[in-house]
């Protein structure tokens, strides 16, 4: 249990090439949750630009920050570029350890992966990559946002809104989220049922994943590398684990 009277420092990890609504999506409902400073921190204090070519500044670097109680991993392109980054992953075990909360937010949960924290693990990320997480001993479970103890897990980009307030909930207690998703005026209400392989028209899944098998296919072969690494017994062949099935079309 958290207590509720003691101050919270929140920090986010900051790449570039990640997707910026896994970081500022969470960072709106974070940066509201009451007695909490809410910080991002990245290998240098130079600035980044998203995969879309957004520009973010640092607050300052990894060596900077404090020990955290709150530590947020967003994902997106980029996220690959940190798998085998000893610096960036030392720097996620170190804050680990001191933690009472790990919130990963979309192909984040791969970067937690490659620093050795999901073994046994029930967790959840983008569903092109969720079928990766077995190489690095965890449960993958096909939900929007999964609790195993200290960590939450959001899935694809814009969950990491949900898990925000899941988090905030843990943190503060149900009414505090409560409020913060009416502040943020948060009340989806999405103009296509096409957000989920299982509600998408058949046409538009084959063009996503025909657009994210290049990086799927590369973040396979990393997590292969990196379950030799942590001595994770993945079954050694593709028929192990391989690509997730194909979800059935929507009508």
């Amino acid at each position: 249990m958290i207590p509720r009277h003691a101050h919270l420092h929140i920090g986010s990890l900051l790449f570039e090439g990640l997707d910026q609504i896994d970081l500022t999506g969470p960072f709106e409902v974070l940066s509201r949750i009451p007695d909490a400073t809410c910080r991002i921190y990245a290998k240098t204090a130079a600035p980044v630009r998203d995969r879309g070519g957004l520009r973010l500044l640092p607050d300052a670097t990894l060596a900077e920050a404090p020990p955290l109680d709150v530590l947020h991993v967003p994902g997106g392109f980029g996220q690959e570029a940190l798998m085998e980054d000893a610096e960036v992953l030392a720097w996620i075990r170190q804050q680990v350890a001191g933690a009472c909360r790990i919130f990963s937010v979309c192909t984040g949960a791969l970067l937690c992966g490659a620093a050795g924290l999901l073994k046994g693990r029930r967790a959840t990320t983008h569903w092109a990559s969720l079928h990766l997480l077995a190489y690095f001993g965890a449960i993958p479970v096909n939900e929007r946002v999964v609790i195993d103890g200290a960590f939450v897990f959001a899935a694809g980009v814009t969950a990491g809104i949900d898990g925000a307030l899941r988090l905030a909930a843990e943190l503060r207690g149900d009414d505090a989220a409560r409020a913060i998703q009416l502040a943020i005026a948060y009340a989806p209400e999405p103009p296509f049922d096409s957000g989920t392989p299982e509600t998408a028209p058949a046409a538009i899944l084959e063009q996503v994943r025909d657009a994210v098998c290049d990086i799927t296919a590369e973040r396979e072969q990393t997590a292969r590398r990196v379950a030799g690494r942590l001595g994770i017994d993945f079954g050694g062949k593709r028929g192990a684990i391989g690509a997730p099935a194909r979800a059935r079309p929507a009508t």
